[in-house]
């Protein structure tokens, strides 16, 4: 029941924000139209059209990372809240299969290696027998040149089986495409992995940005990009400016009603912004 008081608290205040920005906006085009100067074709005033929403706060860039190949989680170096330079190892799975077929291709490597240098430094030995004098003259030849680039394609062959190998298993170590937190971690060591499961998110957590979640196909045409917005987050009770940054090609349709997202750039990051928290919009059209 605290629960749902709180809910229906939350919803009567945003509510009255609304109702608030209305009413501001009622007045404001009352006046222009009691002025005569002021509502004259040729004044240099023009009313602005004010677009309202509900958003939530959410990062620049959020991402889902997870592994080609199945395993078993062997080393989970980081944890949740740890920030993260790209590159950085996240999670290694247990692949002995793989680290051997790394060992015996380099081993096959080396094989090739020796044998190539081995036909490169060999030396035929011919003997010429003179028969009506008598004699036998040793030559020293080396091999053909097509035997020492036979051995050399051998060593490319192994080469690239060692580059394959190591590709595979480097499918075995999940890193940080780019900066960020650890937002989440779904899996423990010792637990097995399937292909392609989300098992770390990474977030952007030191760049807030904000999402409108309920803006309909009638207000979409109002809004644009560059556009200032006042956005309102209840958690901090503060009011934070801004300006649209993107809109969604591409509407949602929600419990039968259409809706766009629109993401709004804060200008500035104020302390204890959470991802997931709540927020109102105010868009000033500049059109």
């Amino acid at each position: 029941m605290g629960y749902e008081r709180r809910c229906k608290d939350r919803d009567r205040k945003i509510s009255m924000k609304r109702f608030c920005w209305s009413a501001l906006s009622m007045i404001a085009i009352l006046t222009v139209l009691a002025n005569p100067v002021l509502a004259a074709p040729n004044s240099s005033v023009s009313a602005q059209k004010t677009v309202t929403a509900s958003a939530v706060i959410v990062p620049e860039q959020v991402s889902e990372l997870g592994f080609l190949i199945s395993g078993i989680a062997k080393e989970i170096p980081v944890k949740e809240g740890d920030a993260v330079k790209a590159g950085q190892t996240l999670i290694v799975l247990d692949t002995p299969n793989l680290e051997f077929a790394v060992t015996g291709a380099q081993a096959s490597l080396r094989a090739a290696q020796a044998q190539a240098e081995i036909r490169s430094n060999e030396i035929i030995k011919k003997y010429i027998i003179n028969y009506r004098k008598l004699t036998v003259k040793k030559l020293r030849l080396s091999v053909p040149h097509e035997v020492i680039e036979l051995a050399n394609a051998g060593v490319q062959q192994a080469q690239a089986s060692v580059e394959i190998a190591q590709a595979n298993l480097a499918q075995g170590t999940l890193i940080a495409p780019r900066d960020g937190v650890v937002a989440s971690l779904q899996v423990i060591p010792g637990e097995f992995v399937k292909s392609d499961q989300a098992v770390v998110t990474l977030a952007t957590l030191n760049t807030l940005q904000v999402e409108t979640t309920d803006l309909s196909e009638r207000d979409i045409t109002n809004v644009h990009i560059g556009d200032a917005a006042n956005i309102f987050v209840e958690a901090l009770d503060k009011y934070i400016s801004g300006k649209v940054i993107s809109i969604s090609p591409i509407a949602d349709t929600v419990d039968g009603d259409v809706l766009f997202k629109v993401t709004i750039s804060p200008d500035t990051q104020p302390k204890g912004l959470l991802w997931g928290m709540t927020a109102e919009v105010e868009i000033q059209s500049g059109k």
